[in-house]
């Protein structure tokens, strides 16, 4: 008897754990091929969605038809069209529609010259009918007028010409206020927080991007309560931000700044149940009045204060320790600034120049600035 039971014990026993080990491997194997089809398929729509919409041979082709029919014209048609010396890059955007109206405007009637000066692409006095058509659906963008408004501004890309609703601005050597560029099926599988701490150990020198930080300062003026109005940043995020050789800030992206009294209307009266309701792109937030379950028209945060926001890690990584603790002091006060305070305005202009003051003292006399 003894000797019977032991080998059936020993029979026994790696059945079980063959059981057991069997049913752990196809659990594997299962999940395994679930994660397989679940990133392909990710990385399938997200293809598909890239090709649709960044389709440059396609988009060329029907400008052209439009030029050669004289149905649209413009400065940079025959570069395209003709003399193939222009030609499709990289695709910055799968998004496929960023338009707003021109709205109410301050100086309107200078404004209406300053584009009829644009739209005489060939520079003979006249705006002819491809000509009017063009601007008019370059009108529509909120870029190419913010381009029009602040050509003259040392951060706003130079408008290079046009052609139908094609523009082309002047090339910018780094796209990204910091980080590096990966494919897109590569970003797909990295976790944001880990992506952005990442970026942050690719930047410039501390000297250099306080110079990139002054610049974004510098442009916050430029779209402040100007000559045309105020206009609104709706996306401060770093990758519309750039910057050239010399390490000047230029703006990469401003389809998402829009005129103050656009984005008012756009947003008033929109029903809400809380404030997350009230936001047009990533960064311009009104509050819902909860009488009346709806958004209110006014901003909360200035510009001023997103772009201190934006910079806070961006300059406090790697500062002198002789400024950090009122570079922090300062980018903090910024951070708190909001519109309905009183006297916003002088804070605004007194943090902004404080800010400015402070970072040029430091660079001024280093070779890397």
């Amino acid at each position: 008897m003894a000797r019977s039971l032991c080998p059936g014990a020993w029979l026994r026993r790696p059945y079980h754990l063959q059981a057991r080990f069997s049913y752990v491997r196809m659990k594997y194997l299962f999940f395994s091929w679930l994660a397989v089809f679940v990133g392909s398929w990710i990385i399938y729509v997200q293809y598909s969605t890239y090709t649709e919409l960044c389709r440059g041979k396609d988009c060329k082709k029907i400008i052209c038809d439009k030029y050669k029919n004289g149905v649209i014209d413009g400065p940079a048609c025959n570069s395209l069209c003709v003399t193939e010396t222009l030609y499709f890059g990289k695709c910055l955007s799968t998004k496929p529609s960023h338009q707003a109206k021109l709205g109410d405007q301050g100086n309107l009637s200078e404004l209406v010259n300053l584009i009829l000066t644009v739209a005489d692409g060939d520079k003979d006095g006249q705006v002819s009918l491809g000509e009017a058509k063009s601007a008019w659906a370059l009108l529509q963008l909120n870029e190419f007028l913010l381009m029009v408004i602040l050509q003259d501004k040392e951060h706003t890309p130079k408008l290079m010409g046009f052609c139908g609703d094609l523009y082309v601005m002047e090339s910018v050597e780094y796209t990204s206020l910091y980080g590096i560029s990966l494919p897109w099926v590569i970003e797909l599988f990295i976790p944001s927080g880990f992506r952005r701490s990442m970026d942050q150990l690719f930047t410039p020198s501390w000297p250099r991007k306080a110079k990139i930080a002054i610049g974004l300062l510098e442009f916050v003026e430029d779209v402040f309560h100007g000559p045309y109005g105020n206009f609104l940043m709706c996306d401060t995020s770093a990758k519309n931000l750039g910057y050239n050789d010399k390490y000047d800030l230029k703006m990469v992206d401003m389809r998402k700044i829009v005129p103050e009294t656009n984005l008012k209307e756009l947003i008033k009266d929109r029903h809400c149940e809380s404030d997350l309701d009230c936001v047009y792109g990533t960064d311009c937030r009104t509050s819902c009045d909860q009488s009346t379950m709806k958004c209110t028209s006014e901003v909360i945060q200035p510009n001023l204060a997103k772009a201190c926001q934006l910079l806070k890690d961006y300059l406090l990584r790697g500062a002198p320790s002789e400024i950090r603790e009122e570079l922090e002091k300062q980018l903090y006060s910024c951070i708190a600034l909001k519109v309905t305070a009183n006297q916003m305005e002088m804070e605004h202009s007194l943090i902004l120049n404080n800010l400015k003051t402070l970072l040029w003292k430091k660079i001024s006399y280093t070779n890397d600035s």
